[in-house]
């Protein structure tokens, strides 16, 4: 059983150590939150030890494994100290998306976990459902064929504008362009169109067009300002065998081969399938709790640091597209 702490008592760190307090794999040993107070209720519900500097608790309880949960400007700049301290100390780390807002902190997190052989991953979760394996053994089957397009639109309702113009696309498209390096690859090349729904000042919603480095193409619809009682996300991954579409995650998949009228459908089930957007969260953890417990290689994590980093870039060079009104090569 893997020894874990968590680091960031928000409503995300308090999700995780819910879910580690419940897998079999995992015992829940600690939780750390800088201010005190969020501290000493995250640990009086769960029974577990709390602490206010994660350094502090990394020292006295010895975890094997280690959330890092925390948010920051952009949902991200305060990710990096808690996670090198965490790598440091010989944890396994997985941490929330994005990686990070700032992208030389990003590859030095990579670069450290390397160096340190530790398993680190990210909260792509978005790829941990049955319909997305599905969807990819179809590929690995040959039943897609040589890549041609993938058409990708994930949008939620998030109405407050928040601390960044670029807020929208650098915390919520890590999913989206996951899903599409999930399927396609590498991204080589980019192209960014946003806009600004009336009385908003943060680009709320984008089109972003792809080039990827295999030579298909690919388009990304995000947004913030859609109602989220709607369908959420959309991903159509085709080949010159077939397409598969994957609908809201986990809802559906389906399988449209070229040479056949006869499709093939993964429908969540009502008894024994995912029953909301936490289950997401289960399946991805439990997945990275499992490969720690199986040996894997920090190189065999699914949705690993080294994805994470990989999305943040794709989404930095759509910045610089959006901001310069040219088409952007991935670094």
């Amino acid at each position: 059983m893997l020894r874990v702490c968590v680091i960031g008592m928000g409503n995300i760190g308090n999700l995780h150590a819910d879910i580690y307090k419940t897998d079999p794999l995992a015992e829940l040993v600690g939780v750390c939150d800088r201010i005190p107070e969020r501290a000493a209720k995250a640990g009086a519900r769960l029974g577990v030890p709390h602490f206010t500097d994660a350094r502090h608790m990394l020292a006295a309880l010895q975890p094997d494994v280690c959330s890092v949960t925390t948010g920051g400007f952009e949902y991200g700049s305060d990710h990096y100290e808690p996670t090198m301290q965490a790598l440091d100390a010989g944890c396994h780390v997985l941490g929330e998306k994005p990686i990070s807002n700032d992208i030389a902190q990003a590859e030095a997190m990579v670069a450290f976990a390397r160096q340190k052989r530790r398993c680190y991953a990210i909260n792509l979760n978005h790829r941990f459902t049955p319909a997305a394996r599905v969807a990819k053994q179809w590929q690995a089957d040959g039943q897609l064929g040589t890549l041609l397009f993938c058409n990708m639109a994930l949008w939620i309702g998030r109405p407050d504008d928040l601390d960044s113009p670029y807020y929208h696309l650098k915390a919520l498209n890590p999913h989206s362009v996951d899903i599409m390096r999930y399927f396609c690859g590498d991204i080589a090349r980019v192209q960014c169109f946003a806009t600004k729904a009336p009385g908003r000042w943060m680009w709320s919603t984008a089109s972003i067009n792809m080039q990827f480095v295999n030579g298909a193409v690919g388009h990304l619809t995000s947004s913030y300002d859609i109602r989220r009682a709607h369908a959420v996300e959309r991903c159509e991954v085709a080949g010159v065998n077939g397409r598969a579409v994957i609908e809201d995650m986990w809802m559906r998949a389906t399988l449209y081969p070229a040479d056949t009228m006869v499709q093939q459908v993964y429908q969540n089930p009502i008894f024994g399938g995912f029953s909301g957007f936490h289950d997401t969260f289960r399946d991805r953890i439990h997945t990275f709790l499992q490969q720690i417990t199986d040996g894997a290689t920090p190189e065999q994590i699914d949705g690993s640091g080294v994805d994470g980093l990989a999305a943040q870039k794709v989404i930095q060079a759509a910045i610089e597209s959006l901001d310069t009104g040219s088409i952007v090569a991935v670094s």
